[in-house]
Formats: structure tokens, sequence, C-alpha cells
């Protein structure tokens, strides 16, 4: 009966410890790193990174206005042969109903002609 009562008193501190550690808050979760990122541009200091990251975000967002924007930052930062990025920025423009066949950034040799 002793033993019992010692498995069922470990069974219930195990539980509780897994419980308590599982809800305890991460000072991370609630951060808007998308704001934090556009604070930082607005201090000067932008990067590609920085660039890329805020593209990333606005599009799985949804919000392709800003994507637009930060993914032109980021081709006019520098040359990218990334076809994922280029693919979301196309996508952006599609969703944004322009046309990707017009665009500088996707066809550099529009550049010159302009």
């Amino acid at each position: 009966m002793k033993r019992h009562f010692i498995f069922i008193f470990l069974l219930v501190v195990c539980i509780s410890a897994n419980g308590f550690a599982q809800s305890s808050t991460d000072v991370n979760k609630d951060v808007d790193r998308t704001a934090v990122y556009e604070q930082v541009v607005k201090e000067g200091y932008g990067t590609p990174k920085i660039y890329k990251a805020l593209g990333n975000a606005h599009y799985f967002e949804g919000n392709y206005t800003d994507a637009k924007k930060w993914f032109e930052k980021l081709f006019e930062s520098e040359t990218l042969e990334d076809p994922m990025l280029k693919f979301r920025y196309k996508q952006t423009l599609k969703a944004l109903k322009l046309d990707p066949a017009n665009n500088t950034y996707l066809n550099p040799t529009m550049a010159g002609s302009n």
C-alpha cells in the first residue's frame, strides 16, 4: 500500500511539473518581429537580411502592398538569384494585379530600356 502511495505521489508531482513547464510564458512569443524590424529600418539600420525578413513576413500575412515595398527594397540593395524570393515577389505582384512581365526586378534587361 505504501508503494502505491509513493507511486501516485510521484505521478502527481511529475504531471504538475510538466504542466507548469508548459504554461510558463515565453517572452518572445508576444513580440511582433515585423514591428521591431520596421522600427530598426526607420532608425536607419536596414540591411538586406531585414528587408528579406520583412518581405517574407508581410507576404505570408497577406499584406501584399507592404511585401512589395520590402521585396523591392531588398532587390535594390543587392542582386538576388534566389528563385523562391522571386517567386514570392511575382505572386505579390499578381495579388496586387500588377503585371510581372513588365517588372524591372524580375526582368533585369528592362532596367536599361527605361
